[in-house]
C-alpha cells in the first residue's frame, strides 16, 4: 500500500484529506475482495445477441462514460422513450443526440478517446446492461433519419463498436431500492438545476429567476 498523495484542484486548491493506506495493486484488491468465479468471468461477451437486444429496446435511459486524451472523466445521461438506441448489427449501435445543453462533452472527448463505456437501465429491473466499446461521431443521414422521432431528425449520432457486453446483477438496484417509490424523497431535497447553476456559476439572477429559464427551456426543446 501507499500513502495518499495531496491532489491540486483547477482553482489552485488541494484537498486537506490524508488517506494512510491506498491500494496500489491489483494483487491487494484480490487479497481483500476475492477472485471472481467462473460464472462471473464466462459472462462478458463481444456481441449483442437476442438477450442484449431485447433490454436495449426496452431501456429508455443509459449512461455514456467517456474521458479525453489526458484521462479526464465524464458520465453523460441520455434518455428518450424506450427503444431510442438501435442495434445496427450484432456489434454496432447508435445513439441519437437530442436536443440539449451544447456543452457536448462525450463528442469533444471521443474525438480525443474514442473509448466509451455504457449503461442501460429498463425502469423496474434489477438488471442492468454493460457495454465497453469504441466510438464516433456520425453524420450519416439514412442513420440520422433511422434515429428520427417525431418526424425531427438529429444532427449527429453517437455510433459505438461493441467490444465487452455483460449483465450486472441485482444487488445494487435491491439495496438502494431504486425503483421503489416509497423510498423516494425528492423533496427533501434543496437541489435543482436551477439552484446548482445559480450557486456553482455564482450567476447574479435568483434561484427562482433561474427556474423560470430552466422550465421554458424544456417546454420549447422537448418534442
Amino acid at each position: 500500500m501507499e500513502k495518499d498523495v495531496s491532489v491540486a484542484h483547477a482553482d489552485g486548491s488541494e484537498s486537506s484529506i490524508i488517506f494512510k493506506e491506498v491500494l496500489s495493486s491489483e494483487a491487494e484488491i484480490d487479497s481483500i475482495i476475492g477472485r471472481p468465479n467462473s460464472r462471473v468471468l464466462a459472462k462478458v461477451t463481444n456481441r449483442l445477441d437476442d438477450l442484449c437486444r431485447e433490454f436495449i429496446g426496452a431501456s429508455p435511459f443509459l449512461v455514456v462514460s467517456s474521458s479525453d486524451s489526458q484521462g479526464r472523466m465524464d458520465c453523460s445521461p441520455k434518455g428518450d422513450p424506450a427503444g431510442f438506441v438501435q442495434v445496427l448489427d450484432d456489434w454496432t449501435l447508435a445513439i441519437p443526440e437530442r436536443p440539449g445543453n451544447r456543452r457536448a462533452d462525450t463528442f469533444r472527448n471521443v474525438l480525443q478517446n474514442p473509448k466509451v463505456g455504457l449503461v442501460f437501465l429498463v425502469p423496474g429491473k434489477g438488471e442492468t446492461l454493460r457495454i465497453n466499446g469504441t466510438a464516433r461521431i456520425v453524420r450519416d443521414s439514412w442513420l440520422r433519419e433511422k434515429l428520427a422521432h417525431k418526424g425531427i431528425v438529429p444532427e449527429l449520432a453517437l455510433v459505438v463498436r461493441v467490444e465487452e457486453v455483460f449483465a450486472h446483477c441485482t444487488k445494487c438496484m435491491v439495496r438502494s431500492e431504486l425503483w421503489k417509490p416509497e423510498s423516494w424523497k425528492p423533496e427533501c431535497m434543496q437541489f435543482t438545476i436551477a439552484s446548482a447553476m445559480v450557486a456553482h456559476g455564482k450567476l447574479e439572477l435568483s434561484v427562482q429567476e433561474m427556474q423560470a429559464i430552466a422550465d421554458e427551456r424544456v417546454r420549447t426543446s422537448l418534442y
